[in-house]
């Protein structure tokens, strides 16, 4: 886990958002996260490979329950594998 991907999941869950990549490059950096679109764009799959994220049929990316447990320190980062493998 970097950084980043806490910036992602938090600002997913508390906006309860559902967006695809570039709305939400735009919205963290309208909110003060200087991060750049290409890190959001790959740290995506990332976080939905361990199951943190889950991404619709129309790209767009939501926090998942295990994403939120993660976020409520129910889950370490530790324990964190992709869920594929």
């Amino acid at each position: 886990m970097t950084m980043t991907d806490l910036v992602i999941l938090e600002f997913l869950h508390d906006h309860d958002l559902e967006l695809a990549p570039k709305p939400l490059y735009r919205n963290l950096n309208r909110h003060g996260h200087d991060v750049g679109y290409s890190t959001v764009r790959g740290r995506l799959p990332k976080l939905a490979e361990k199951g943190l994220l889950q991404k619709d049929s129309d790209g767009y990316y939501e926090t998942t329950d295990r994403g939120q447990a993660y976020l409520a320190g129910e889950i370490d980062a530790s324990e964190l594998e992709d869920v594929n493998g």
